[in-house]
């Protein structure tokens, strides 16, 4: 019984250290694998924490660096011009490039056809349908509006249409639309300069290394606006056909203003071929008249052949010249001082101080000041004046502005230089540009003689220009009156002033195509109420030209000083 026992007891013994290492195993196991998921946990967590860490810096990075945004085309590149800007003397935006969009389609793309010219009809009815609509039905990619704002590129985008292709381009802008559109010109959808400025700088606007500096003009834009509503006005008032002005600083040439009315829209890419928007003040070429007698004046002065005090007897009211018969448009006295010739403009008495001039003097100083030569400007659009062919009595009508042609800047130009000293300047549209060394073309003292009789021209009783005689400005001048050189039918009536005469700084030009009588118009003339009796300069271009310097006058006089003087007011009142 005892050793039954015992075995059971040994069984039991055996089958629990069985049982306890079975145990035990399991716990070791359980305790690995216990350790295996906790190192696993830690993994995941290093992984997440290291994740959470670079996120953060991620975050702090992007937010302490600047935004940069992308357009909606996922475009990467960085917006750079390709042309540099173009701005007036004072900064001012005149031309820009921006970013814009040229929209093409690929018509393989395109879903419903159909539903895509029905789309573009309403949104673009300007656009040409049927033209399109063959492109649409053919294979090859092309251009559907080229340059276009945004609003007109979201009106594509809402197609919802995989045909249409979005490139990025450069558009260029003017902002000041139709106010520089002589001067300035255009550039083709391709960047290049086709008119104007834009073309004469072409490749010095392109300059990659001056992209950032504009090319500074020596336009003033509010002078130029000023001057454009006051000629706008002038062809309501006059009924006239055209108009021009030009204003410039005597003693550099610099062109403050250029004025050529009709103008156009630049920012508006049309053919402008009526030649009614042609620059006039460049480009035309004209027939002044009167304003040639300020020449022959001067030469006989500078040439010593008279004083201005010197009388002229006996001069007829009729004169004839071969088979031509040269008159005075009204009645003058028969003895004339030389000044007097010029302030109450007569034909005849400018004849005779012509002949004592000579056909040899009269040209060369044609010659020297390049009156019947192309304007060397900074724009292409330039006029060429008629060659002269010295026949017989030729002489005698230079010498009052008729059978010679010139355009206006030329004309312009050599008032100023005879106002500034008598150096002839070259006229220009573009700040600090290189000059050559400047001719002498009269004696500084003739000059100072010269704005003496300009200056009565304007505030004598019997000068042709009193219309222009602003207080505080001692305006000086010339008219002219002349029938077109290609069509006598049309008229041209010029103003050419300076002012102050005692110490010039700018020449104006103020110039109607085809005035006509104002019959409601009363002028306020030397204290009268009167109306015009006469369809001449001094009854409409000097009646412009007066308000054009009562406004940009003040402007000037800030910019450069006061035109004001002590003896001013005895010397020349």
């Amino acid at each position: 019984m005892k050793k039954k026992s015992n075995k059971i007891k040994n069984n039991n013994q055996a089958s629990f250290y069985f049982e306890d290492y079975l145990e035990t195993n399991k716990k070791i196991k359980f305790l690995k694998q216990k350790d295996k998921f906790q190192d696993r946990i830690y993994l995941l967590f290093f992984l997440f924490a290291s994740l959470i860490l670079i996120f953060c810096i991620r975050i702090t990075n992007v937010s302490l660096s600047k935004i940069v945004i992308q357009n909606s085309n996922n475009s990467s590149s960085k917006y750079i011009a390709q042309r540099r800007d173009i701005v007036d003397r004072n900064g001012v935006l005149i031309s820009r490039n921006i970013n814009t969009y040229d929209i093409g389609v690929k018509p393989q793309l395109v879903k419903d056809k159909k539903n895509f010219l029905i789309k573009l009809r309403i949104n673009f009815p300007d656009l040409p349908i049927d033209k399109i609509k063959k492109k649409l039905n053919g294979d090859r990619f092309f251009y559907i509006k080229r340059k276009i704002d945004q609003k007109d590129k979201d009106k594509f985008r809402n197609f919802g249409d995989k045909g249409i292709i979005f490139e990025h381009s450069q558009r260029r802008i003017y902002t000041h639309g139709n106010l520089f559109s002589h001067i300035i010109g255009q550039v083709d959808s391709d960047n290049y300069g086709i008119s104007g400025i834009e073309k004469f700088f072409d490749k010095e606007l392109k300059n990659t290394k001056k992209i950032t500096k504009p090319l500074k003009l020596t336009l003033e834009s509010n002078i130029q606006h000023i001057i454009n509503n006051e000629l706008k006005e002038s062809l309501k008032i006059f009924s006239a056909t055209g108009a021009g002005a030009l204003l410039m600083n005597v003693n550099n040439g610099d062109i403050i203003s250029l004025v050529s009315l009709p103008n156009f829209d630049i920012n508006k890419r049309q053919v402008i071929a009526h030649k009614k928007y042609m620059n006039k003040i460049t480009k035309g070429v004209y027939e002044l008249g009167s304003i040639f007698k300020t020449f022959t004046v001067a030469l006989a002065l500078e040439n010593g052949l008279v004083s201005p005090e010197t009388i002229i007897n006996n001069i007829p009211q009729k004169l004839k010249c071969s088979k031509y018969q040269i008159s005075d448009m009204k009645e003058h006295p028969r003895n004339l001082s030389v000044s007097e010739i010029l302030v109450r403009s007569s034909n005849v008495g400018s004849v005779l101080l012509a002949r004592e001039v000579g056909d040899k003097v009269f040209k060369k100083f044609i010659e020297t000041t390049n009156l019947i030569k192309s304007p060397d400007l900074e724009i292409e659009e330039t006029g060429v004046p008629h060659n002269i062919k010295w026949e017989q009595c030729k002489l005698e009508t230079v010498s009052f502005g008729h059978g010679i042609t010139t355009t206006p800047v030329q004309a312009t130009s050599i008032y100023a230089a005879i106002s500034n000293g008598g150096k002839i300047v070259k006229p220009s549209l573009v700040i600090n540009r290189k000059k050559k060394d400047s001719k002498i073309l009269i004696s500084a003292e003739t000059s100072k003689t010269m704005n003496s009789i300009l200056r009565q021209v304007v505030s004598s009783k019997t000068g042709t220009a009193h219309l222009a005689d602003i207080d505080g400005f001692y305006v000086g001048g010339k008219t002219g009156t002349a029938e077109s050189y290609e069509d006598k039918k049309d008229r041209i009536n010029t103003f050419i002033s300076i002012f102050p005469t005692y110490k010039p700084q700018y020449a104006l030009l103020v110039m109607l195509e085809n005035p006509q009588i104002n019959k409601e118009l009363i002028y306020d003339y030397r204290g009268t109420k009167t109306k015009a009796p006469y369809n001449t300069s001094g009854w409409n271009s000097v009646y412009i030209a007066g308000k054009i310097i009562e406004k940009i006058g003040p402007i000037l006089a800030i910019n450069n000083g006061e035109f004001t003087d002590p003896y001013v007011v005895k010397k020349f009142n």
